[in-house]
């Protein structure tokens, strides 16, 4: 059998993998994806191929090269596979680039936990209306068409999501972020910073949109920002944030 599955495993360890996932994991031949991915998975049986995370296309190409061969490839993702993941980067290469020998593999995309669901689960339901999902990485796209989404997003009264929001080579997108939404919403807006959520050295912390400190964020980490709506309540000895379901 030629097929090739595109997975994610979700944003921490064997209990955030969905059952199908596994079972895709365990009938695979080969694991594909970014090396501390496939760390988490790897096995006797299986074939792994590891490679750096910004070379997606190469990836997927690779993948598909071995599932024409008769391998049965999974290709890795963390999260969900289509949220700023592998799923979209093998879409693209199998419509920009159908090589006849692809033609013959079975393929499918599979859905994972995302590190979105995760952290805003972590905290009560901050995404409990309407939300978006924006990655503040300007590898793909230009900072210009980020600024004017955030914008946009802030006066549609969204609550927001931020994937790769501030690295190394990024340190200051996270804070032009911020300065862009306060010109927009109430300094009192609930922010979330989670990283490394389901692991050993989870991070989580509430603040306001006042308050949020860049210095604060690394890429690992997620960002939910409410919607003017949104506010924090205490139960017990903790605290919890939440977006009303509606607007009354």
């Amino acid at each position: 059998m030629k097929r090739l599955d595109v997975i994610g495993v979700g944003p921490a360890g064997p209990g955030w993998i969905t059952p199908e996932t596994q079972s895709i994991i365990d009938a695979a031949t080969d694991l594909v994806g970014y090396a501390p991915y496939l760390d988490r998975l790897a096995s006797e049986r299986h074939h792994c191929h590891p490679s750096d995370n910004r070379v997606e296309l190469e990836r997927a190409a690779q993948a598909m090269d071995l599932a024409a061969e008769g391998r049965h490839v999974a290709v890795v993702s963390g999260g969900d596979p289509g949220v700023f993941a592998m799923a979209a980067a093998l879409c693209e290469v199998l419509d920009r680039d159908p090589r006849a020998e692809w033609a013959e593999v079975e393929f499918g995309v599979h859905p994972g936990i995302s590190a979105l669901q995760a952290a805003a689960a972590r905290v009560g339901a901050p995404l409990g209306h309407d939300f978006c999902a924006i990655s503040l990485s300007d590898n793909l796209k230009p900072w210009s068409v980020i600024a004017r989404r955030l914008q946009l997003a802030a006066q549609a009264d969204f609550a927001m999501a931020f994937y790769n929001p501030r690295s190394s080579s990024r340190p200051w997108q996270l804070g032009e972020a911020l300065g862009i939404l306060r010109g927009e919403l109430p300094g009192a807006t609930p922010v979330v910073f989670a990283a490394a959520v389901g692991r050993p050295d989870e991070w989580v912390r509430m603040t306001t949109l006042a308050e949020a400190d860049p210095e604060e964020v690394d890429m690992r980490t997620l960002v939910i920002v409410g919607n003017s709506r949104a506010r924090y309540f205490a139960h017990g000895d903790e605290w919890f944030v939440y977006s009303p379901r509606d607007y009354l």
